[in-house]
């Protein structure tokens, strides 16, 4: 995701959850994001393309979420290669393997252990979902489609961002860009 240009905390956490995503470069961010508003339901689509690192962080940990994405993201990029293609049942996405990635998520969720939910226990699949809450057969037939023609491919990866969730789209918090 893109999202706004700064990259300080939103002023307004109104007790919103605090999700965590890694951002694309942009070429890479403009062909995901191209393929979610093909695929993608038009009525459920409220958000652009995205690698959520974090579902639910409380809004009280923001500023050291912040901080330390903001250290993150003053070293290099992390490497990444669009993998495979990946059918969710009742949709589609790209994986993404980022060891570099997912060493970052876990020194997070090192630090945010007894905050974290049981879904952001555990490790993530990074991936780009494309299209979702489709029936499965929908599913099916787009993922056989975009396999026809798939060919694993480095992948940008160009920051951290966090956001605040308030059932709907999300309002960014805080952004970072990998400087390396």
């Amino acid at each position: 995701m893109t999202g706004a240009k700064s990259d300080n905390p939103h002023p307004r956490s109104d007790g919103a959850p605090v999700i965590v995503t890694a951002l694309m470069g942009a070429a890479d961010f403009a062909w995901a994001n191209g393929l979610r508003q093909a695929h993608f339901p038009p009525e459920r689509n409220v958000l652009p393309a995205h690698i959520t690192l974090f579902h639910h962080l409380p809004p009280s940990a923001l500023e050291e979420v912040a901080a330390r994405l903001r250290r993150l993201c003053a070293g290099p990029r992390p490497a990444a290669r669009l993998a495979d293609v990946m059918l969710l049942g009742r949709g589609v996405a790209y994986r993404i393997d980022s060891p570099d990635l997912l060493h970052m998520r876990d020194d997070l969720a090192d630090a945010f252990a007894g905050l974290l939910t049981p879904q952001d226990r555990a490790r993530p699949r990074l991936h780009v979902t494309v299209q979702n809450k489709v029936a499965p057969a929908t599913a099916k037939a787009l993922a056989a489609r975009l396999r026809a023609d798939f060919c694993p491919r480095p992948f940008a990866i160009a920051g951290l961002a966090a956001w605040h969730y308030r059932d709907g789209p999300w309002d960014l918090a805080m952004k970072a860009m990998f400087r390396g």
